[in-house]
């Protein structure tokens, strides 16, 4: 191989760790609800919506639609974590179920409301470094 070529593979890799650790970069940036691109300005406006532009580097974002996979993430993580322990507490204790329903009603209601955001900035900026389909700005017609 040329030194040319080895030059120019190394450089190809090098590039490609850059992109995957800026998508694991984005994937934390949107985790914390920032924008995916700066890290600085914030990717949702209010709860759940989404920010048309980042306010510290402009980058345009209200074009993002994560739908309903940030629900879906949510459901996921939740239930993965509250059944285990209700289930372990009821092997283990025996409660009486309004007291399971007075402990687990409310903990599955706290951590989907702590968790949807979460989600819903982690799929958005997931869209956003993987340059998804269908999230670019649709051209205006002029």
């Amino acid at each position: 191989m040329s030194e040319h070529a080895a030059e120019h593979s190394h450089a190809g890799a090098e590039g490609a760790d850059t992109h995957r650790q800026s998508k694991w970069q984005a994937l934390w940036r949107g985790l914390r609800g920032r924008c995916p691109k700066c890290g600085q300005g914030r990717l949702l406006h209010g709860y759940l919506k989404v920010a048309g532009q980042c306010t510290a580097c402009a980058e345009p974002l209200g074009h993002l639609r994560s739908d309903d996979a940030p629900a879906w993430v949510t459901i996921i993580v939740v239930g993965h974590i509250a059944m285990p322990a209700a289930l372990i507490m009821e092997q283990v204790y025996h409660p009486e179920v309004w007291i399971q329903e007075v402990i687990w009603l409310p903990v599955v209601a706290l951590l989907t409301l702590a968790l949807l955001p979460r989600s819903k900035g982690m799929v958005l900026a997931l869209l956003w470094a993987w340059k998804a389909e269908g999230s670019q700005p649709t051209p205006t017609a002029g």
